[in-house]
């Protein structure tokens, strides 16, 4: 291990403090080094400013073996990386000619190399360049001082990936050979919330080895199980056995392992059993159509659907009685259900799925409030009518995408059965 002073990242960009882009470099580079195993404990985030950048460095120096750093390495005057970390040491750039000639060499002939990019082939005295195959600007691997590397790197998420790949990991992994190697599988429950999810398993939540840890996203929780050990495989068997208990507790509330999702399941199911499937929106505005159509070799099983927004669609389109509206409104099972059987019969599918509802932030009353959503699935032995109220404090969005999810979980549970 790093005489547990660990691994930090630092992400450089005032763009980052902003909130202009999203920082998908920190969590990227933090799942890198638990597959690794190296201890990561803290990430910091700084704009272009070479002052506080220069403190951040001298901290870091202070509790960590390696900082890596992403961003701040182009070729424009806010770019301070490269000299900030120069002067923090006290140490003099150097120009390397052969950086040069492959930054020159990704210029197209014609155009002349820019001033600016020579400045991305200066790096400290003493410091190893880490090559870019897909970008003009070169990483470094150097250590300033006794115990402290730094790891700088691009801010393009694609061309720090590909250095990492190339040379970084390889780096670490022939420095620090005596590592624990961390294994993670990652279980996915819907239909149950975070806080009840937690309420059945106290005792595995604080379990050692593996460690056992909720993550809540809309629609959806997940259980992360991560093992620490010599090897994969030894890692791999002691999550097995936490994996399947944690199944058999939670039953059909579970749906998946690492990256299938709700609706490749749906396509996987429908497929075996030779199935196909139609939808009729309405709140959610094709959001249920596209969502199914994520999955590649949807087109197998999914043939198309209606945005029935309007209710002159739902009566000239679906079939949907006139008479049916205006006494119960569209927004109600017998609509739902009008909208689901009309689009089985147009389509010619075994199922058909229909959503109906009032995603707000107006339209809503006391009988009807906003994030009331009625649902309808209809197979060929099989229908159920759903009323969901997701509370009328939810965004639009929120509800647009609970509504998917609970239509998609649905069917899930009818195609199990």
């Amino acid at each position: 291990m790093l005489n547990n002073q660990g691994v930090e990242i630092l992400c450089i960009g005032s763009e980052l403090l902003l909130g202009n882009i999203l920082n998908s470099n920190a969590k990227w580079l933090a799942e890198e080094l638990a597959i690794l195993g190296l201890p990561h404990y803290l990430q910091t985030v700084v704009g272009d400013n070479s002052n506080r950048l220069e403190k951040v460095l001298l901290d870091a120096s202070k509790r960590s073996r390696v900082l890596i750093t992403t961003g701040g390495l182009g070729p424009t005057p806010d770019d301070l990386t490269t000299e900030t970390i120069a002067s923090t040491f006290k140490t003099e750039l150097i120009e390397d000619k052969s950086i040069i000639q492959d930054i020159k060499g990704k210029f197209h002939p014609k155009f002349k190399l820019p001033k600016n990019n020579i400045k991305q082939a200066r790096l400290p005295k003493g410091a190893k360049s880490v090559p870019n195959t897909s970008g003009t600007a070169p990483g470094i691997i150097w250590t300033p001082i006794d115990s402290f590397t730094v790891i700088s790197l691009p801010g393009v998420p694609s061309e720090m990936k590909l250095m990492w790949e190339q040379t970084i990991k390889s780096w670490l992994c022939k420095e620090f050979p005596f590592r624990e190697i961390i294994t993670s599988k990652t279980l996915k429950f819907t239909g149950i919330s975070e806080s009840a999810l937690a309420e059945k398993i106290p005792e595995i939540l604080t379990n050692k080895n593996p460690t056992v840890a909720p993550y809540a996203s809309l629609g959806e929780v997940k259980l992360r199980i991560t093992a620490q050990s010599k090897t994969t495989n030894e890692g791999n068997n002691l999550i097995k056995p936490m994996e399947d208990k944690l199944k058999e507790i939670f039953g059909l509330n579970f749906f998946s392992n690492d990256n299938q999702s709700l609706a490749s399941i749906i396509i996987d199911l429908l497929r075996k059993r030779g199935e196909t499937l139609s939808v009729a929106e309405s709140c959610t505005g094709g959001s249920l159509a596209a969502t199914i159509t994520t999955v590649p070799g949807s087109s197998d099983v999914f043939l198309g659907g209606v945005v029935a927004y309007n209710n002159e669609i739902k009566q000239n389109i679906l079939g949907v009685p006139l008479e049916l509206i205006e006494k119960y409104g569209a927004v109600s099972g017998p609509v739902a259900k009008s909208m689901a059987l009309g689009m089985r019969k147009t389509f010619r599918t075994d199922w058909s799925i229909a959503i109906t509802g009032i995603a707000g932030p107006k339209g809503g009353n006391k009988t009807k409030p906003i994030g009331r959503v009625e649902f309808y699935i209809k197979g060929a032995n099989s229908n159920e009518s759903i009323q969901e109220n997701f509370g009328s404090h939810r965004s639009r969005v929120d509800i647009q995408k609970l509504s998917v999810v609970r239509a998609l979980d649905r069917l899930r549970l009818f195609l199990l059965k």
